[in-house]
């Protein structure tokens, strides 16, 4: 069986944690044999050492002409080292900037904001002879939260060379009905948008918004507090890149809901910036409801994790699924993956029953399938909320 050869857009923390991992779980004396942290240790024939990358993406002059393997553990990158014993003959190409790179970064320290790189930009042209020389099969999207025209560029690029689009980032392309058809019409897969963490805050809100309501509990109102000291948190300090984020997570949890909660109930989103923090992000979660005979019940809950792993717990299986998709010719949004991993699907499913699709699209397409956990199924499934986007 072939290796899955990925593409990556932003060699920053995300990034980071997903190569780590990699060869984490490729090396017998480190994950290999012992597969903590795998979700499903061997996927349809692959498992997580099955991933190559073979091409990478950036615009940070620490980062641009490097081995991968430097970029990746380069300023402003903070999150934990957990593997570092591998090496990469891959170097970090130039990027285009475009909406990358947010004004306000510039009044920071340049050990935590990006420094661009005094380099051409690529054009279109650059990065789609990219991807063809280096045979990549899927495209990482890793770039800075409102990174609008960029995420499209990279979308395009993808488009004209055959290359899947995993696109990890809120800006809307897998659950937007344009780019859904135009992957579709051009016979490629694709994944998003907006990757989950695997044991995270919007996560845990969405458990425990579906518990609440099974347990015939209503609820009133509820707010998700995030702080983090990376490169996405201070990114997100400019309001004006907010937008889809804040619909991507609030719509994450609203989905889980028989009736959503009225705007001026619900406040799920970044708060503050807090540089020593690093890549560990906190969330601070209140629901207020009310429970039998209409009593108030309200739950607090305090939630720390390493931020970057916990997407590549995600990544790691969206990449595998993605690589079935495409041995099996699929074409357009892979719908469970993408319910399953991502904040902003382009349909929204409970996560049981997400995962319940899940384990029945890897069986349908894989040599060596996955046995699906008993859930319970739950109700109607709602469609995310799409902003069109220009054709």
């Amino acid at each position: 069986m072939n290796d899955i050869r990925i593409a990556i857009v932003g060699a920053g923390n995300c990034a980071s944690s997903l190569v780590q991992g990699i060869h984490y779980y490729a090396d017998p004396s480190a994950g290999a044999n012992d597969p903590v942290g795998l979700q499903h240790p061997v996927l349809g024939g692959y498992r997580a050492g099955d991933v190559e990358v073979v091409a990478a993406f950036d615009i940070d002059k620490r980062k641009v002409g490097k081995p991968l393997r430097d970029a990746l553990f380069a300023l402003p990158n903070n999150t934990k080292v957990f593997y570092d014993r591998f090496d990469s003959d891959v170097v970090v190409q130039m990027g285009s900037v475009l909406d990358g790179v947010s004004p306000h970064m510039a009044d920071f320290p340049d050990h935590q904001r990006f420094l661009v790189a005094d380099r051409p930009q690529a054009s279109q042209k650059d990065v789609e002879q990219v991807l063809r020389d280096s045979g990549a099969d899927i495209l990482m999207n890793y770039l800075p939260v409102g990174s609008q025209k960029a995420t499209e560029f990279y979308a395009e690029c993808c488009l004209n060379t055959g290359v899947s689009l995993i696109n990890c980032i809120p800006v809307f392309i897998v659950s937007n009905p344009v780019w859904a058809r135009r992957f579709k019409a051009a016979g490629i897969p694709c994944v998003g948008d907006d990757v989950k963490a695997q044991v995270g805050a919007t996560v845990v809100h969405r458990v425990l918004a579906r518990l609440f309501r099974d347990r015939g509990a209503k609820i009133d109102a509820t707010y998700q507090l995030n702080t983090g000291g990376n490169t996405d948190f201070l990114n997100m300090l400019n309001p004006a890149r907010l937008g889809s984020k804040r619909v991507s997570k609030t719509e994450a949890v609203q989905s889980q809901l028989d009736v959503p909660l009225p705007a001026d109930q619900v406040h799920i989103g970044p708060s503050d910036y807090v540089p020593w923090q690093k890549d560990n992000k906190v969330c601070f979660l209140r629901i207020e409801g009310r429970g039998f005979g209409g009593v108030p019940l309200n739950l607090e809950l305090r939630l720390s994790v390493e931020d970057s792993p916990n997407s590549a717990g995600e990544t790691i299986d969206a990449i595998r699924c993605c690589k079935l998709a495409r041995n099996q010719k699929l074409a357009g949004p892979l719908e469970a993956i993408s319910a399953y991993t991502m904040k902003h699907p382009p349909v929204q499913y409970s996560d049981d029953e997400a995962r319940r699709m899940l384990e029945a699209f890897i069986a349908e397409l894989s040599e060596s399938p996955c046995p699906a956990p008993a859930v319970t199924p739950v109700p109607a499934k709602r469609a995310a909320a799409t902003p069109q986007a220009a054709e």
